[in-house]
């Protein structure tokens, strides 16, 4: 049998990290979550995007590459809060198109990821979790993370514009699209049974 493994994929605040949690306390299956908190770049990246913007993109590169081979080796099912397929054709797209990265290093950051890419075993499942913009940013400001609260409405808008894309253009495993914009969605019994039946074949 080959490696089982369910992919998160969506926007900043489009609640990831809580369908990781549910479908670990359901399925008991092993989380990897991002790297968010371990990023020595994150808070200047959020501070001046341009000047940091590839030194934080290289870091999130090598620690997914990492976290995606790591997840290879574990015997359990996995789960995992974002991908590097994501962060490479959305997020850094996102900052060469926004003239926050300079072609030069957005190319040779393109050049790693799809060295990387071709080593990688590609998810059973990728579940892409779409959300207005408005539920978005309320659920930013909520969690209050300290690096999140100066993030421009027009990042969060040009992130979903690619998501879109992204997701459109997605060709290495099934994907299936879950709209998260009822805050609570994993309490609702209805919304929770359509998330089990929407997986359950995967797994």
């Amino acid at each position: 049998m080959s490696k089982k493994y369910i992919a998160i994929a969506g926007n900043i605040g489009s609640g990831k990290s809580s369908l990781v949690d549910f479908l670990c306390r359901e399925y008991k299956l092993k989380p990897f979550f991002e790297p968010n908190d371990i990023n020595p770049f994150l808070d200047d990246f959020y501070k001046d995007m341009k000047r940091w913007a590839f030194h934080s993109q290289i870091f999130f590169l090598a620690q997914r590459f990492r976290m995606h081979k790591e997840l290879e080796r574990v015997p359990e099912v996995v789960v995992q809060d974002r991908t590097i397929y994501e962060d490479a054709e959305v997020f850094c797209t996102n900052l060469f198109k926004s003239g926050l990265m300079e072609k030069r290093d957005y190319r040779t950051y393109m050049d790693m990821y799809n060295a990387f890419k071709e080593q990688l075993t590609p998810p059973t499942l990728m579940i892409y979790l779409e959300c207005s913009r408005k539920s978005l940013r309320k659920r930013i400001a909520r969690r209050g993370r300290k690096s999140e609260k100066s993030v421009p409405d027009e990042y969060i808008k040009k992130l979903e514009v690619l998501y879109k894309k992204w997701v459109k253009g997605y060709n290495l495993s099934p994907i299936i699209t879950i709209s998260t914009e009822k805050y609570d969605y994993l309490e609702d019994f209805i919304s929770r049974q359509e998330i089990e039946k929407a997986i359950k074949k995967y797994l």
